[in-house]
C-alpha cells in the first residue's frame, strides 16, 4: 500500500469541517474545481483562439475530457491488475482532480504565451506551465494564506510532470531588445527553483535511493536544458489522458471546422496505418472513413471508437523495478500499436493545424502582447499593478519580485490579456 504520508497535507490539517464524509481526494477535487484559476480555463487557448469560432474546445472543454478519459483509464487497470497492484491504483476523485487541475498554470495564448513568458524571466528562474501549475496548487490559489489549496501530497505527486528543478538559466546572454523569433526560448520543463521548498515536501516519503532515482535526468542537445526521465504512477495516466484528449478531440474540432481535409489526412496517416498489426488496419480504415463522412453520428462514432481504442490499450508497466515506493514503481503505458497511432494522431494536428500560418501569426502577436505587458508593469510596478498584487510585489524578497508580476501576467484569460494591452498600448 502507498505510505500514509501521502495523504498528508503541507499545512498539517488533518481534519475535515463536522460532518465531512469525503476521502482527501474528494476534498482536493472540490477545491480545485472551485477556485477560480479552473474557472479561467474556460477563456484560455487551447489551439484556436477565443473568439475565432464558437465550436472548438477551450483548455476548460480540454480538462473536463481529460478527466473523463483519466477514469476510463484508470477503470481499464483495475481489470487488469493483480490484487496488489490494485492497491496502488488512485480512486476516481484523485485522477478528476489531476486532470483538471493539469492545466490550470498554462498562460493566456497557450504555449506561445509560455515561450513569451519564459524568455522574459531566463534571469529570474524561467517560466514553464507545469511548473506554474504547482504553484497556483500550492502556493497562490487562495483557499489558505500560504499553501494555496492545501492540497494532498499524492494529489501535489500527480501534478508533476516534471519532478526537477530548472537548471540555472541566469548567466544565458539575451538579446538587447525582445526577439521576433522566440523558437530559441522554448521553456525547460521543470519546476521553479522559487518552489524547491514544495518539491521537497512532496517527495519527502520516498528514500534516499528512491527519490535519486525518480529524480535522474538526460542531458538535452541544447545545453543547459535537462529532461527528467521519470514521472508518477498518477502522473502517467493523466498525462496519457491529456495526450488521447488531445490526439482524438482536438483532431475532432480541427476536421469539424474544415482545418483538416480527407486528402490531408489520407496523406499523413497511410504510411503509418500501413505499418500497423493487420488486425487493426481494417479498424483504422473505418475509422478514417468515418472521420469525413456527412454524417456526424457516423463521425462521433468514429471518435469514440479511437478513444475506447486508446483507453482499452493500457497497461501497467515497471517503469523503475528497483524503487521501493509503488507511486514511482510503477507507470501507465499503451502498447507499441496503440502509441503509434496516438501519435500520428498528434502529428496530424501539429502539421495540419498548429503550423498553419494563420494560427502561428496569430501566436506571433500574442507573444508580442505578452512581452509589452511584461515590459510595462516591470517598468513600474508599484503604479501599475493591481493593488492586491502590488501587495504581493512589495512583501516579495528582492528576487522574487519579478516572480510576482510573472504570476500575474500568466493567471491573465486571453481576454484579459487583450484588454489590458489595449488599456496600456492603444492610441486611439
Amino acid at each position: 500500500m502507498p505510505h500514509p504520508l501521502w495523504s498528508e497535507r503541507r499545512s498539517g490539517a488533518a481534519s475535515s469541517r463536522p460532518g465531512d464524509q469525503r476521502s482527501p481526494w474528494q476534498r482536493d477535487r472540490a477545491r480545485i474545481l472551485h477556485s477560480a484559476a479552473f474557472r479561467r480555463l474556460q477563456a484560455k487557448t487551447q489551439i484556436l483562439g477565443i473568439g475565432q469560432n464558437d465550436f472548438y474546445r477551450t483548455r476548460l472543454t480540454h480538462s473536463l475530457e481529460a478527466a473523463q478519459i483519466g477514469t476510463g483509464l484508470v477503470s481499464q487497470l483495475r481489470a487488469k491488475v493483480n490484487q496488489t497492484q490494485l492497491s496502488y491504483l488512485p480512486d476516481d476523485s484523485l485522477m478528476e482532480a489531476l486532470c483538471l487541475a493539469h492545466d490550470i498554470g498554462h498562460p493566456p495564448f497557450g504555449h506561445g504565451g509560455e515561450t513569451a513568458l519564459n524568455f522574459k524571466m531566463l534571469h529570474a528562474g524561467g517560466f514553464e506551465g507545469n511548473g506554474q501549475t504547482l504553484r497556483i496548487v500550492a502556493k497562490l490559489e487562495p483557499y489558505t494564506l500560504q499553501h494555496g489549496m492545501d492540497l494532498s501530497r499524492r494529489t501535489l505527486l500527480g501534478l508533476l510532470k516534471y519532478p526537477v528543478l530548472q537548471p540555472d538559466l541566469s548567466r544565458q546572454t539575451l538579446p538587447a531588445t525582445n526577439p521576433l523569433n522566440l523558437t530559441p526560448w522554448q521553456p525547460a520543463k521543470a519546476i521553479f527553483a522559487a518552489d524547491a521548498d514544495i518539491l521537497q515536501w512532496i517527495l519527502a516519503p520516498l528514500s534516499a535511493a528512491d527519490c535519486a532515482l525518480f529524480q535522474s535526468t538526460e542531458q538535452l542537445d541544447k545545453s543547459p536544458y535537462i529532461k527528467s526521465r521519470y514521472k508518477s504512477l498518477d502522473a502517467s495516466i493523466m498525462e496519457l489522458a491529456d495526450d488521447i484528449a488531445y490526439g482524438v478531440h482536438d483532431l475532432e474540432d480541427a476536421i469539424v471546422l474544415g482545418n483538416i481535409s480527407q486528402s490531408q489526412w489520407q496523406q499523413h496517416t497511410a504510411d503509418d496505418w500501413a505499418a500497423l498489426p493487420h488486425e487493426l488496419q481494417p479498424l483504422m480504415q473505418q475509422i478514417s472513413t468515418a472521420l469525413f463522412s456527412n454524417q456526424h453520428h457516423l463521425r462521433k462514432d468514429a471518435i469514440g471508437s479511437l478513444v475506447n481504442l486508446l483507453i482499452s490499450a493500457v497497461t501497467l508497466s515497471e517503469v523503475l523495478p528497483q524503487a521501493e515506493e509503488p507511486l514511482v514503481r510503477y507507470n501507465a503505458t499503451l502498447s507499441a500499436a496503440p502509441l503509434a497511432i496516438l501519435h500520428c494522431l498528434k502529428q496530424v494536428v501539429y502539421r495540419c493545424v498548429i503550423l498553419k500560418p494563420e494560427i502561428q501569426q496569430s501566436r506571433f502577436r500574442c507573444q508580442n502582447m505578452l512581452m509589452a505587458l511584461f515590459d510595462a508593469f516591470s517598468s513600474d510596478p508599484a503604479r501599475l499593478l493591481p493593488a492586491n498584487t502590488q501587495q504581493r510585489w512589495q512583501q516579495a524578497a528582492d528576487e522574487l519580485k519579478v516572480r510576482v508580476i510573472c504570476d500575474y501576467i500568466s493567471g491573465m484569460t486571453d481576454d484579459y490579456a487583450e484588454h489590458m494591452y489595449r488599456r496600456l498600448y492603444a492610441t486611439v
